[in-house]
């Protein structure tokens, strides 16, 4: 098969993306070694995470406004070179405050990648599902690697030098991007930014049935998934006494799966159904999570990490969705807009779950996951047979 320049966007998108992810990913590895030298709880390093995470969404809408004004190329660079230096300052934080700092502009730098790379892969391919899965799959990637070698840096240097990987993984990507990646034509380069943000068309999109029954199902799996990157290591490593190694080689494998199925269950959306597909992975989210509290061996352990890797994989159909009730005119801005709305609710799940392992412990907290997973599972079940006539 002959190589094509829309898969060269594919798979330099997906390499932003995971610069981007690594830099975040960086942080959970380390937060009890953060805990320690700052001599904060839980709860505070959750509330920065959630900022970072919240910033991160908020971005998103924004950022798809800039890419119509200023065109893709351009935003992608800009969320790629703040990544990088943002990972730089949080590793010279001097107190708790300046790292909380940081660690929102870190996430407001790399929220500026996502949307917008996501609209000019749509632009390239036609099976948006599959091309869907394999971007959203540059996070999972970061996920393979960072937890391990961030805890090994961490272990033998510091976790301020575990806070350079950002930077290392960004810096070649920014370079590589530059280079291979045309410039690329804005949509509306004339069209004065203010009339982008205004309300009216803004709650108009918002409120379509469609629009706010798939915002609820993102919700679902972004509080979750938000909740998993920030502290699965943690939860293993408290709750179940595990080693740190151990933990981080759990959290890798997590990735590997969420890595894999992401292309998979893109493929099943556009080949069957995205409500069949996400259903699939919100059932075994119920399922994985209620593993990863009851279990007490590492088998079972493992398996409940497979399983939660393919439940958060729900990104492939429910983002898929989104694109195809929104028009072509529309998917810029608007698919940034659904991302920071329901980014933006999701991200309080690193604060909810980090609070209530301080304040109830770490099976109450991860129990809310299985909750969530089930809320999510449950919605889609009403809305099938509501559709079927059941």
């Amino acid at each position: 098969m002959n190589w094509r320049y829309r898969n060269t966007v594919l798979v330099l998108c997906t390499l932003a993306f995971f610069a981007t992810m690594v830099a975040r990913l960086a942080i959970s590895p380390v937060v009890p070694a953060i805990t320690d030298e700052f001599g904060v709880s839980n709860g505070a390093v959750g509330l920065a995470l959630a900022g970072m995470w919240a910033a991160y969404a908020t971005m998103q809408f924004p950022s798809g406004v800039l890419g119509d004004r200023f065109g893709e190329r351009r935003v992608i660079l800009a969320a790629v070179g703040l990544t990088a230096v943002a990972s730089l300052f949080l590793a010279v934080s001097p107190s708790f405050p300046t790292f909380a700092l940081f660690t929102v502009a870190l996430g407001a730098g790399a929220g500026l990648h996502y949307s917008v790379a996501t609209t000019f892969i749509s632009k390239q391919f036609s099976n948006i599902g599959r091309a869907i899965g394999v971007h959203v799959a540059g996070g999972p990637l970061a996920g393979l690697s960072v937890p391990v070698i961030a805890a090994l840096v961490a272990a033998r240097y510091d976790w301020r030098t575990a806070m350079l990987l950002g930077a290392v993984a960004a810096i070649p990507v920014f370079l590589l991007f530059e280079r291979r990646v045309a410039p690329t034509t804005p949509e509306r380069p004339e069209q004065p930014m203010h009339e982008r943000f205004a309300l009216a068309p803004l709650f108009e999109l918002l409120s379509r049935p469609e629009i706010v029954y798939t915002t609820i199902l993102a919700v679902a799996g972004a509080f979750t998934w938000q909740a998993t990157a920030s502290f699965l290591p943690t939860f293993l490593v408290a709750y179940h006494d595990l080693s740190t190694a151990t933990a981080s080689a759990l959290f890798s494998l997590y990735f590997v799966v969420h890595g894999a199925t992401q292309p998979v269950m893109g493929y099943l959306s556009d080949r069957f159904d995205r409500d069949a597909a996400a259903s699939l992975s919100m059932g075994l989210g119920v399922l994985g999570y209620a593993t990863l509290v009851e279990g007490s061996t590492l088998p079972v352990f493992a398996l409940g990490a497979c399983m939660v890797g393919v439940a958060m994989s729900w990104g492939a159909p429910i983002q898929s969705r989104f694109i195809d009730k929104l028009s072509a005119d529309e998917r810029g801005a608007g698919f940034g807009l659904v991302r920071t709305v329901y980014m933006l609710l999701g991200a309080t799940g690193s604060l909810v779950v980090g609070a209530l392992s301080d304040a109830a412990g770490w099976a109450v907290a991860v129990g809310l996951l299985v909750a969530v997973m089930a809320l999510g599972f449950s919605v889609l079940a009403v809305n099938r047979a509501l559709k079927l006539g059941l």
